[in-house]
């Protein structure tokens, strides 16, 4: 039986299909483990880094040093492909990991702008939400961190290729580049996202189910990448 983490998994691996020699930035367990079973199956040109100056493989063992003046580079030049989180995303993928409530008094002090901006505008984000609620999908972001599509104005480089959460997958393909249901997980229905997004989803009148791993992607997860079991501990389902 294949569990929802693991439908998370692959949602999240397929961010990567594609994207050919980039820097794969994987931010959270679920995202970790979908960048390393993407470069071990479909996408073996990904580099990936120990979080420090090391590139490594999907097993972690080291390939090669990746200094700052290149990570640099990488970053500001579309190189890299990040998946970071989100206190709070809006229908045009505005992100919040700032504060809850008004920047000049807050309910609730968060980690802070960071990386955020430079990330969106520089290079493809896409976001990881293990606990999809009308809290995190909102109407309006209370501080715009990352930069969505109607903020975006143009940057080069600045692309949100897809949000998952614990409930389904969405993108940006519509002409407005607002928020679309691209799958829902097995188990999920489209009401039960509805019903917990806090703004109008654009739906397609035919929603696919978010794709089935493989028996050589099952094999890697469970018994390579993540043996452990971890991924269950963030999703469950």
């Amino acid at each position: 039986m294949i569990s929802r983490s693991e439908y998370c998994v692959i949602a999240c691996a397929e961010a990567w299909r594609g994207n050919g020699e980039v820097l794969a930035s994987p931010m959270g367990l679920i995202p970790s483990v979908g960048a390393r079973l993407a470069r071990a199956t479909f996408s073996p040109d990904l580099l990936m880094t120990d979080g420090e100056a090391m590139l490594v493989g999907p097993d972690g063992t080291t390939e090669g040093w990746l200094p700052y003046r290149q990570h640099l580079a990488l970053v500001t030049g579309g190189k890299r492909h990040v998946m970071m989180g989100a206190s709070q995303i809006d229908r045009y993928g505005n992100q919040n990991i700032s504060c809850i409530g008004p920047w000049e008094r807050p309910t609730r002090q968060l980690l802070g702008v960071r990386g955020a901006p430079v990330n969106t505008l520089n290079n493809p984000v896409s976001y990881w939400v293990p606990r999809h609620s009308p809290r995190v999908f909102v109407e309006r972001v209370d501080m715009v961190c990352g930069v969505g599509y109607d903020r975006a104005a143009g940057a080069r480089h600045h692309r949100i290729p897809r949000v998952v959460s614990d409930l389904g997958v969405f993108d940006f393909e519509t002409e407005d580049r607002s928020m679309r249901l691209a799958s829902v997980h097995p188990g999920v229905t489209v009401e039960q996202i509805h019903q917990a997004t806090g703004f109008t989803l654009t739906i397609p009148d035919d929603v696919p189910y978010t794709r089935e791993p493989t028996t050589d992607e099952l094999r890697l997860i469970r018994e390579v990448i993540d043996p452990k079991g971890l991924r269950e501990r963030e999703v469950r389902g």
